[in-house]
């Protein structure tokens, strides 16, 4: 299972990224993204190494594609993030990190890319780029689609068929996941077209200290207009995150307790990231492995 982080420079990508996977997100990149993988934590794994001696433990993973922040004007080649789209095209979900804090770390002020906060303006800027790059992508695709459609080939009609259904909706400021398909041809032509704004999306609201469950008034947009679009939603502090992720299991402990959570956030995410896919683990037990797997 892969994922792909977005958002607008300054949400606190990077510091999801590296709280999720360890890793520190690596500036001179070039045009790759920043690729690491994470464990999805399950605390049914632990049940059965307490049932079933073995010599290794095998969590299900998480692939994590962090791109540089999107801005307004992305998909015409304005900032960097154009130049990463190609990369979270194939990948099974986004994870869209909306700013919520008003503070950074130590309490300084962290500049905005637009001036101001406004987490329904900044989640309208990012899927608005997400579908104008879908629009440039069918618009190159059908002339190409319509010479391919002439030999009658099934395959060649539905992708044409996905096009101009597409491009009317796309036109509209409205996502490809909104395109509705009718046969089972038109469908995998939709899946093979790797559309942005046709991928499921995990709304993340990067949130202060003191408002780590989500309740506050930025959190609760987002909230909202998750549960409007049926996708998901989940209120992360990734500074705390971070802290939490450096700390050894016990000194982890203790942080969550003094915090008043049962779990690090990103536990919550990676259940949300399965809920939002339709997914569950399905395990393998051994003396020489205990393992989760991914499936539907």
């Amino acid at each position: 299972m892969e994922v792909g982080i977005v958002g607008l420079p300054y949400t606190g990508k990077s510091t999801l990224f590296r709280a999720f996977t360890g890793l520190e997100p690596d500036p001179g990149a070039g045009l790759k993204p920043n690729i690491g993988v994470a464990r999805i934590p399950d605390p049914r794994l632990d049940t059965l190494v307490r049932l079933v001696e073995t010599k290794k433990v095998v969590p299900a993973s998480l692939t994590v594609l962090d791109i540089p922040g999107l801005v307004r004007g992305s998909s015409e080649g304005a900032g960097m993030g154009n130049a990463f789209l190609s990369h979270i095209r194939d990948v099974d979900a986004l994870i869209h990190v909306v700013r919520c804090f008003t503070k950074g770390p130590g309490g300084q002020d962290v500049a905005h890319v637009d001036g101001s906060l406004d987490p329904m303006r900044d989640i309208e800027t990012i899927e608005l780029e997400l579908i104008l790059a879908d629009l440039q992508m069918v618009e190159n695709a059908l002339p190409r689609a319509e010479k391919a459609a002439r030999r009658r080939d099934a395959e060649a009609v539905a992708r044409l068929s996905v096009l101009r259904k597409a491009m009317p909706i796309l036109e509209a400021g409205e996502p490809a996941r909104s395109l509705a398909v009718g046969t089972e041809d038109e469908r995998k032509a939709l899946k093979g077209l790797a559309m942005l704004s046709a991928q499921p999306v995990l709304y993340v609201a990067n949130v202060d200290e003191d408002d780590a469950d989500g309740t506050g008034e930025l959190a609760s947009s987002v909230r909202n207009h998750a549960r409007n679009v049926q996708s998901q939603f989940i209120p992360v502090c990734a500074l705390i995150e971070a802290e939490i992720a450096e700390l050894d299991e016990s000194d982890r402990g203790e942080m969550l307790e003094s915090l008043g959570l049962t779990e690090p956030a990103l536990h919550k995410l990676a259940q949300a990231a399965y809920a939002l896919l339709g997914l569950q683990s399905f395990y393998t037990v051994g003396p020489k492995e205990i393992r989760a797997w991914t499936v539907p």
